[in-house]
């Protein structure tokens, strides 16, 4: 099938080190439930990026913060059985 994605991916954010925005890029190679978020290195939920169900294709979501403190940061994609996570640094 012409333009299906066969395959789940989590890119890496960019720009990295980011202040204030930051863009995350990720693809859905099946419809499904996908829960974004981002945690402090302590393991501690900060942020709920995307918690919602969305079908097959390629996604770009530009993810801003105000009221976190520099520092680095995991951002976590889930999908079925699929888990991946990345780092990112907040410069202020």
């Amino acid at each position: 099938m012409i333009g299906q994605v066969s395959t789940i991916h989590l890119a890496q954010n960019y720009p990295n080190p980011f202040n204030p925005a930051t863009i995350i890029n990720y693809q859905l190679g099946n419809d499904g439930f996908v829960s974004l978020k981002l945690f402090n290195l302590l393991g501690e939920e900060v942020a709920v990026v995307i918690d919602e169900y969305q079908t097959a294709g390629n996604y770009k979501i530009t993810f801003s913060v105000s009221d976190l403190p520099s520092g680095m940061y995991v951002y976590q994609l889930k999908s079925g059985k699929y888990s991946e996570s990345k780092k990112m640094l907040l410069l202020k």
